[in-house]
């Protein structure tokens, strides 16, 4: 197991080395890195939702071909859809503003009102999305606990309503790959092959919250298409990890997609010359998969470091991309750590009332990673 040197020293040469952090010159615009969060001095691992648009997305945002999307006129969007459905082996894709919104839009395509959608306990669908399977879909959630988050078709199987008049019936399977709230777990292929078969026997669609579905695919070497083919509908996020500034994706069959546009609008998910962020999006697209190893490196850094301190429950199994989730044993103060954390120019999350997350990504690169570490560790010893 990896152990970082703070661990046991003191002080070491890089706790004084601010070398991790970002210069400013008057290089031409290409030749310009856009600031990282270490170059704030902050070390800021809410989330990967906090990254910022590369130069490359920057300067492709600048001189994009626009249209009005709502037409259907919008180049730079058509391009960023027929991408997206492309690399996921999909006959369409809309482009959304956020993940929840492409979500629930996938939710309402799949159900009729007075159904249930069968998710995860902890799942994004239930806890975060402003009860809109309920306010906008009119169905509500079976939520189903499971280790780490992982459904299988064992766990979901007998919470598919049975075939009676005076319940209500089971209109979605929906899965979360990775899985947020269980600290970024993966769900592997062969459970989700299995799920796929069983719901197809079953008669329901199946649709994917895969808002760092490439995380998944990078930490199971598996093409993205491959591990999402048997979904009817898949929702990712460019804004993420991926770092584009705004915007996700709803990808499915072409009959799906063209009725999601009539309720993407009524959500007042339609835009207009938003091609100035598709631009972004489809650099994200193409560059950015590739170097989500490293964020997942830099989580195992901070997890490994973490599991050292006293009084700290971590499941490392379940660190297994790049979200860290650690519990305060004996009833620890989550929103207290965070605070301490906070006035020592690291910011993180609480889960809970006892448990603390870290979300790594390409703006807190590793040596940032190591200081946040040494740090959280000093922080969580204090008696």
């Amino acid at each position: 197991m990896f152990l970082p040197d703070f661990c046991w020293k003191s002080r070491s040469p890089w706790l004084v080395d601010n070398s991790y952090r970002m210069t400013t010159d008057t290089a031409p615009l290409s030749e310009v890195k856009a600031p990282t969060q270490a170059a704030t001095g902050i070390i800021d691992l809410r989330s990967d939702t906090v990254t910022k648009p590369t130069a490359a997305m920057r300067a492709a945002m600048a001189s994009a071909e626009v249209g009005d999307d709502v037409y259907g006129e919008d180049p730079t969007i058509n391009r960023l859809e027929a991408r997206a459905a492309e690399i996921f082996g999909r006959e369409a894709a809309i482009f959304v503003p956020t993940g929840s919104m492409g979500n629930q839009i996938a939710i309402r395509l799949h159900t009729q009102h007075g159904q249930e959608v069968v998710a995860e306990s902890r799942s994004h669908i239930l806890d975060w999305e402003m009860a809109m399977v309920a306010a906008f879909s009119g169905c509500q959630i079976r939520p189903v606990p499971a280790e780490r988050g992982i459904l299988t078709w064992a766990h979901i199987e007998p919470a598919i309503a049975g075939k009676i008049y005076y319940r209500a019936q089971t209109g979605l399977i929906s899965l979360e790959n990775t899985h947020n709230m269980a600290g970024g777990t993966v769900t592997p292929l062969a459970v989700m092959q299995e799920i796929w078969a069983g719901a197809k026997a079953a008669g329901l669609p199946v649709h994917l919250d895969g808002a760092r579905v490439f995380n998944a695919a990078t930490a199971l070497g598996v093409d993205v298409a491959e591990l999402t083919r048997g979904f009817d509908t898949v929702n990712f996020c460019l804004s993420k990890g991926l770092c584009a500034p705004v915007g996700s994706m709803l990808v499915g069959s072409r009959e799906l997609i063209a009725r999601a546009r009539s309720v993407r609008k009524a959500l007042g998910g339609g835009m207009r010359q938003a091609g100035i962020l598709a631009a972004a999006g489809l650099i994200a697209l193409e560059e950015m998969p590739a170097r989500l190893g490293e964020d997942h490196a830099n989580a195992r850094l901070l997890a490994e470091a973490i599991a050292f301190a006293p009084g700290v429950e971590i499941d490392l199994e379940a660190v297994q991309t790049n979200i860290v989730i650690f519990k305060l044993a004996k009833g620890g103060d989550a929103a207290a750590l965070v605070t301490r954390l906070k006035h020592r120019g690291i910011l993180a999350g609480s889960v809970g009332p006892h448990a603390v997350r870290f979300v790594t990504h390409r703006d807190v690169d590793r040596a940032a990673c190591e200081v946040a570490a040494r740090i959280a560790v000093e922080e969580i010893s204090q008696k």
